[in-house]
């Protein structure tokens, strides 16, 4: 599906308003010029493929969840020998939207008034506006989440460098400073 927006490389808008309670089973996959503006996106070599299979459903009164498995195929280059060295993205994700505004997206916080955080816990509502949201976009998100920053090709090591012990390193005296500040 064409995005409606330049800076989305990969787009799949969905109509909040035909979604049931019922989860609608979408199949999306990135075209050529899709991948290739994903690959700039990701600075990566090259995208091969990417494609995911969602659930699309009502979340609550009026909210939308987007359940999924992304899969792609991409090209990096390697940290140590500048190589091409394919990858494959394989993730499921769980992603909520609900209205801009709505008290769904407000987290709950103590008698103080700190936000209290579970980093293991389910991750916050997203928020939209208007009618629509991007499935593709979140599609995207969660691939670009799964690539990894320092590939290496297959049994390469970095090798021809000195780790530094840290032996010569000596904690300078705090009057070393001053010694050269007043001179005539």
């Amino acid at each position: 599906m064409q995005n409606d927006r330049d800076d989305v490389p990969f787009s799949y808008q969905v109509k909040v308003g035909h979604i049931s309670a019922n989860p609608v089973e979408v199949h999306v996959e990135a075209d050529a010029s899709e991948l290739k503006a994903l690959a700039r996106t990701w600075n990566v070599v090259s995208v091969d493929d990417l494609s995911a299979d969602l659930q699309i459903a009502r979340w609550k009164r009026d909210g939308v969840r987007i359940k999924g498995r992304v899969q792609a195929k991409i090209v990096q280059s390697c940290v140590v020998t500048l190589e091409p060295v394919e990858s494959a993205i394989d993730e499921s994700f769980e992603q909520i939207f609900v209205p801009e505004g709505s008290k769904l997206a407000r987290q709950a916080g103590n008698d103080a008034g700190e936000m209290l955080l579970d980093p293991d816990g389910p991750d916050l509502p997203e928020n939209f506006v208007g009618d629509t949201i991007d499935a593709g976009e979140v599609v995207a998100e969660f691939a670009a989440l799964a690539i990894d920053p320092y590939p290496r090709k297959q049994g390469i090591e970095f090798s021809g460098h000195v780790e530094d012990s840290g032996e010569d390193d000596k904690k300078p005296s705090a009057f070393a400073a001053l010694k050269d500040w007043k001179k005539d």
